[in-house]
């Protein structure tokens, strides 16, 4: 049960969507479970719901569907990223999610902030993927690649994955959303439900 009424499992309120909530395990560039994620679900606002509908309707006239890997986020995960950024360098995570850059510079660099978008409810992290078998399309990079090969209209990725790209963000931006330049997986809400309004009640 969550602590706030205006805010949806995302699994329940989309049937048949793909989720992996990666802040919940230790897949994610922390390398361990992230505080305010008790359960593997994703959260969203009812306002991002409804949305989200509309992108999964889209998708699914191309046969596939969409795949969430974080949306509501707490704003004691937000603090436990930058604690974690603040912290020493341990490698176990740096290959794949930040290779060129120092941990300690993420705040610096723009890849982390001390307010979060997904706070509020309103920002969602997804890809597209096969409807049936839930294989995610070939996007370039990785989910949290903090490298400018994440942002949109990067170089150095294929033409498959470019085409992805576009395709997702086409069919975001016509159902309400906006793109964040710097990661090709993260779109918020046009007309967010909670533009100054950040939340902490934890995803149970």
């Amino acid at each position: 049960m969550l602590d706030n009424g205006d805010f949806v499992y995302l699994d329940q309120a989309l049937p048949g969507v793909y989720w992996d909530a990666k802040y919940f395990s230790r897949d994610n560039f922390t390398g361990r479970q992230v505080d305010g994620y008790e359960v593997n679900r994703v959260v969203g606002s009812r306002a991002l719901s409804r949305a989200l509908q509309r992108a999964q309707e889209r998708a699914r006239q191309s046969n596939l569907e969409l795949l969430l890997w974080d949306a509501y986020r707490p704003e004691r995960a937000v603090r436990f990223f930058l604690n974690w950024a603040a912290g020493p360098e341990d490698f176990q995570t740096k290959e794949r999610h930040y290779p060129r850059i120092d941990k300690s510079r993420m705040v610096e660099l723009g890849y982390l902030a001390g307010r979060s978008g997904h706070s509020r409810g309103g920002s969602v992290d997804l890809t597209l993927c096969c409807r049936a078998s839930g294989k995610p399309l070939d996007m370039g990079t990785d989910f949290d690649f903090m490298d400018p090969r994440s942002h949109h209209g990067a170089e150095g990725i294929s033409a498959e994955a470019a085409d992805n790209r576009a395709l997702l963000r086409r069919m975001m931006e016509e159902c309400g959303f906006v793109a964040l330049e710097e990661e090709w997986w993260h779109y918020s809400l046009l007309q967010e439900p909670y533009p100054d309004t950040y939340f902490d009640f934890p995803i149970r």
